[in-house]
Protein backbone atom coordinates (compact mmCIF):
# COMPACT_ATOMS: atom_id res chain seq x y z
CA UNK A 1 0.00 0.00 0.00
CA UNK A 2 1.52 3.54 -0.96
CA UNK A 3 2.23 6.15 1.29
CA UNK A 4 -0.62 9.32 0.83
CA UNK A 5 -0.29 12.08 2.89
CA UNK A 6 -3.94 13.39 3.82
CA UNK A 7 -3.86 16.20 6.34
CA UNK A 8 -5.68 15.24 9.43
CA UNK A 9 -8.72 17.47 10.73
CA UNK A 10 -7.41 17.52 14.51
CA UNK A 11 -3.99 19.20 13.24
CA UNK A 12 -5.19 22.15 11.85
CA UNK A 13 -8.27 22.32 14.46
CA UNK A 14 -11.03 21.74 11.48
CA UNK A 15 -14.39 21.64 14.07
CA UNK A 16 -15.86 22.89 17.16
CA UNK A 17 -14.41 23.07 20.41
CA UNK A 18 -16.66 20.38 21.39
CA UNK A 19 -15.68 18.54 18.02
CA UNK A 20 -12.00 19.03 19.05
CA UNK A 21 -12.62 17.51 22.30
CA UNK A 22 -14.86 14.41 21.43
CA UNK A 23 -11.96 13.32 18.73
CA UNK A 24 -9.13 14.03 21.77
CA UNK A 25 -11.33 11.39 23.54
CA UNK A 26 -11.11 9.62 21.15
CA UNK A 27 -7.82 9.61 21.06
CA UNK A 28 -7.41 8.50 24.18
CA UNK A 29 -9.42 5.31 23.57
CA UNK A 30 -7.44 4.74 20.43
CA UNK A 31 -3.88 4.54 22.93
CA UNK A 32 -5.88 2.74 25.55
CA UNK A 33 -7.38 0.14 24.14
CA UNK A 34 -5.27 -0.51 21.02
CA UNK A 35 -1.34 -1.00 22.23
CA UNK A 36 -0.61 3.29 22.63
CA UNK A 37 0.23 3.75 26.58
CA UNK A 38 1.40 -0.22 26.77
CA UNK A 39 4.18 0.54 24.12
CA UNK A 40 5.32 3.83 25.51
CA UNK A 41 5.47 2.18 28.79
CA UNK A 42 7.57 -0.49 27.52
CA UNK A 43 9.84 2.06 25.97
CA UNK A 44 10.61 3.74 28.54
CA UNK A 45 10.73 0.79 30.99
CA UNK A 46 13.65 -0.13 28.65
CA UNK A 47 15.42 3.23 29.06
CA UNK A 48 15.23 2.77 32.70
CA UNK A 49 16.40 -0.66 32.87
CA UNK A 50 19.55 -0.13 30.37
CA UNK A 51 20.35 3.10 32.52
CA UNK A 52 19.56 1.39 35.62
CA UNK A 53 17.78 5.16 36.25
CA UNK A 54 14.75 5.13 38.70
CA UNK A 55 13.94 8.61 38.46
CA UNK A 56 12.93 9.82 34.71
CA UNK A 57 11.74 13.30 33.22
CA UNK A 58 10.21 13.21 29.51
CA UNK A 59 8.94 15.24 27.51
CA UNK A 60 6.12 14.48 25.62
CA UNK A 61 5.73 16.45 21.99
CA UNK A 62 2.36 16.77 20.52
CA UNK A 63 1.29 15.50 23.43
CA UNK A 64 -2.47 16.73 23.26
CA UNK A 65 -3.71 16.67 26.67
CA UNK A 66 -0.84 14.35 28.08
CA UNK A 67 -3.11 11.13 28.48
CA UNK A 68 -0.34 8.56 27.40
CA UNK A 69 2.30 9.68 29.41
CA UNK A 70 0.64 10.21 32.19
CA UNK A 71 -1.03 6.50 31.96
CA UNK A 72 2.45 5.41 31.76
CA UNK A 73 3.93 7.79 34.98
CA UNK A 74 1.22 6.25 37.09
CA UNK A 75 1.83 2.52 35.83
CA UNK A 76 5.83 2.92 36.02
CA UNK A 77 4.64 4.35 39.70
CA UNK A 78 3.70 1.07 41.43
CA UNK A 79 7.11 -0.40 39.40
CA UNK A 80 9.15 1.87 41.26
CA UNK A 81 10.05 4.26 38.77
CA UNK A 82 8.83 8.00 38.69
CA UNK A 83 8.70 9.48 35.75
CA UNK A 84 7.98 13.70 35.45
CA UNK A 85 6.32 14.87 32.37
CA UNK A 86 6.56 18.03 30.32
CA UNK A 87 4.20 18.20 28.16
CA UNK A 88 4.44 20.25 24.59
CA UNK A 89 1.85 20.84 22.10
CA UNK A 90 1.47 23.12 18.66
CA UNK A 91 -1.96 23.78 20.53
CA UNK A 92 -2.30 25.17 23.54
CA UNK A 93 -6.41 24.45 23.65
CA UNK A 94 -5.21 20.75 22.97
CA UNK A 95 -3.64 20.78 26.50
CA UNK A 96 -4.88 20.28 30.28
CA UNK A 97 -3.07 20.96 33.76
CA UNK A 98 -3.04 17.76 35.62
CA UNK A 99 -1.80 18.19 38.88
CA UNK A 100 0.69 20.57 38.03
CA UNK A 101 2.12 19.10 35.14
CA UNK A 102 4.44 21.37 33.05
CA UNK A 103 2.82 22.42 29.51
CA UNK A 104 4.32 24.54 26.63
CA UNK A 105 2.94 25.28 23.34
CA UNK A 106 5.59 25.21 20.78
CA UNK A 107 6.83 23.77 17.53
CA UNK A 108 7.39 19.89 17.01
CA UNK A 109 9.91 19.97 14.80
CA UNK A 110 11.80 23.15 16.52
CA UNK A 111 11.87 21.87 20.26
CA UNK A 112 11.75 25.48 22.47
CA UNK A 113 14.19 24.02 25.21
CA UNK A 114 18.13 23.85 25.53
CA UNK A 115 20.69 20.80 24.97
CA UNK A 116 19.95 17.94 27.53
CA UNK A 117 17.08 19.30 28.85
CA UNK A 118 15.20 16.23 29.42
CA UNK A 119 16.45 12.64 30.04
CA UNK A 120 13.55 11.15 27.60
CA UNK A 121 11.79 13.07 24.41
CA UNK A 122 9.22 11.04 23.44
CA UNK A 123 6.06 11.48 21.13
CA UNK A 124 2.94 9.12 20.08
CA UNK A 125 1.10 9.07 16.96
CA UNK A 126 3.06 12.03 16.17
CA UNK A 127 5.78 10.98 13.21
CA UNK A 128 3.24 9.50 10.78
CA UNK A 129 2.42 13.43 10.54
CA UNK A 130 5.54 14.57 9.18
CA UNK A 131 7.80 14.29 5.66
CA UNK A 132 10.46 12.20 5.58
CA UNK A 133 13.15 15.27 5.88
CA UNK A 134 10.51 16.52 8.61
CA UNK A 135 10.69 13.48 10.78
CA UNK A 136 14.58 13.21 10.66
CA UNK A 137 15.34 17.24 11.79
CA UNK A 138 12.34 16.29 14.34
CA UNK A 139 14.28 13.34 15.10
CA UNK A 140 17.54 15.12 15.46
CA UNK A 141 16.18 18.29 17.17
CA UNK A 142 14.89 15.61 19.96
CA UNK A 143 18.05 14.18 20.08
CA UNK A 144 19.89 17.62 20.65
CA UNK A 145 16.92 17.88 23.93
CA UNK A 146 17.51 15.00 25.65
CA UNK A 147 19.90 13.59 27.87
CA UNK A 148 19.64 9.69 26.80
CA UNK A 149 17.46 8.58 24.68
CA UNK A 150 14.48 9.14 21.74
CA UNK A 151 11.36 7.43 22.52
CA UNK A 152 8.20 7.28 19.07
CA UNK A 153 5.53 5.04 19.25
CA UNK A 154 3.78 4.79 16.00
CA UNK A 155 1.24 3.28 13.71
CA UNK A 156 2.64 1.25 10.70
CA UNK A 157 0.86 1.56 7.36
CA UNK A 158 -0.33 -1.30 6.14
CA UNK A 159 -3.66 -2.71 4.35
CA UNK A 160 -4.93 -5.10 7.23
CA UNK A 161 -4.53 -2.50 9.57
CA UNK A 162 -6.59 -0.39 7.27
CA UNK A 163 -9.56 -2.56 7.36
CA UNK A 164 -9.26 -2.50 10.73
CA UNK A 165 -9.70 1.09 11.44
CA UNK A 166 -12.50 1.06 9.14
CA UNK A 167 -14.20 -1.55 11.54
CA UNK A 168 -13.82 0.42 14.38
CA UNK A 169 -15.40 3.73 13.60
CA UNK A 170 -18.44 3.18 14.83
CA UNK A 171 -16.81 3.32 18.47
CA UNK A 172 -15.70 6.93 17.89
CA UNK A 173 -17.93 9.95 18.58
CA UNK A 174 -16.25 12.53 16.37
CA UNK A 175 -16.57 12.86 12.70
CA UNK A 176 -12.89 14.19 12.67
CA UNK A 177 -12.13 11.02 14.21
CA UNK A 178 -13.73 8.85 11.40
CA UNK A 179 -11.90 11.14 8.98
CA UNK A 180 -8.40 11.00 10.82
CA UNK A 181 -8.02 7.77 12.02
CA UNK A 182 -7.83 5.64 8.21
CA UNK A 183 -5.72 9.00 7.53
CA UNK A 184 -3.17 8.39 10.12
CA UNK A 185 -2.97 5.03 8.66
CA UNK A 186 -2.58 5.14 4.89
CA UNK A 187 0.23 7.93 5.74
CA UNK A 188 2.21 6.33 8.17
CA UNK A 189 5.22 4.77 7.50
CA UNK A 190 6.56 0.94 7.05
CA UNK A 191 9.22 -0.67 9.71
CA UNK A 192 11.66 -0.82 7.13
CA UNK A 193 11.07 3.16 5.64
CA UNK A 194 11.37 3.93 9.34
CA UNK A 195 14.37 2.53 9.70
CA UNK A 196 15.80 3.84 6.61
CA UNK A 197 15.02 7.54 7.33
CA UNK A 198 16.29 7.37 10.83
CA UNK A 199 20.10 6.17 9.65
CA UNK A 200 20.16 10.27 8.56
CA UNK A 201 19.86 11.38 12.27
CA UNK A 202 22.67 11.30 15.03
CA UNK A 203 21.13 8.67 17.03
CA UNK A 204 24.17 6.07 17.98
CA UNK A 205 21.84 3.40 17.88
CA UNK A 206 18.75 2.67 16.75
CA UNK A 207 16.26 -0.07 18.29
CA UNK A 208 13.12 -0.42 15.78
CA UNK A 209 10.44 -2.80 17.42
CA UNK A 210 6.82 -3.98 15.91
CA UNK A 211 4.08 -3.94 18.99
CA UNK A 212 0.58 -4.62 19.53
CA UNK A 213 -2.06 -3.88 16.60
CA UNK A 214 0.74 -2.40 13.94
CA UNK A 215 2.59 0.10 16.50
CA UNK A 216 6.08 0.37 16.48
CA UNK A 217 8.06 1.17 18.91
CA UNK A 218 11.42 3.25 18.27
CA UNK A 219 14.71 3.82 20.61
CA UNK A 220 17.27 6.23 19.48
CA UNK A 221 19.93 6.35 21.72
CA UNK A 222 21.91 9.32 21.99
CA UNK A 223 25.24 7.44 22.96
CA UNK A 224 26.09 4.30 23.10
CA UNK A 225 23.85 1.23 23.99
Amino acid sequence: MKRLAIPELLDTNSGSPAEIAASLSDLNRINRWFGGISTTKSLVEEVARKTGSRTLSLLEVASGGGHVPHAVARSLQSRGIRLAVTLLDREASHMTSKNGTPAVAGDAVALPFRDRSFDIVSCCLFVHHLSPAELVKFANDALRVCRTAVVINDVVRNPLHLGLVYVSLPLYRSRLTHHDAPASVRQAYTVEETQAMLRWTTATWIDVRRYFLFRMGVILWKDQA
